[in-house]
């Protein structure tokens, strides 16, 4: 994590055998365990017992996927949690390596909010920053 991120932490949250996710007051940042698979029984224990206690329809905010591990994640899932978390305004996602850029890029045709695939946190969180301000 970038220590000019520091300031602007809310929480940090370690789920066992899920990965890290910490919350910013506009956006959240998820680093997911190496093998995980995520699938929306996942997502909505994340969601309810972290997520929805950070952001509401007055608090919209932007998931970022900081991807430094390999997982899998089942593409329906973004369908389904959308209806959990209305208020999600862009998904970002933070790639290192050229596969990984791929699987993000398709991942990008499941979402009906704006994203995009960034090589670095600094301008993910950037352009999280941008998007809600427009919003």
């Amino acid at each position: 994590m970038h220590n000019s991120l520091k300031d602007r932490l809310l929480q940090k949250h370690i789920v066992n055998g899920v990965g890290v996710f910490y919350y910013y007051d506009n956006f959240m940042i998820s680093e997911i365990d190496e093998g995980t698979k995520i699938e929306l029984d996942i997502v909505l224990k994340i969601s309810d017992e972290f997520t929805k206690k950070y952001y509401s329809f007055d608090n919209p905010f932007v998931y970022i996927s900081n991807r430094i591990h390999s997982y899998s994640l089942q593409p329906t899932v973004h369908f389904e949690a959308k209806k959990y978390l209305p208020y999600v305004k862009g998904y970002a996602v933070v790639t290192y390596d050229a596969i990984n850029t791929k699987i993000a890029t398709l991942e990008q045709s499941f979402l009906e909010v704006p994203t995009k695939v960034f090589d670095n946190l600094k301008d993910a969180v950037h352009w999280s920053d941008q998007l809600i301000a427009k919003k």
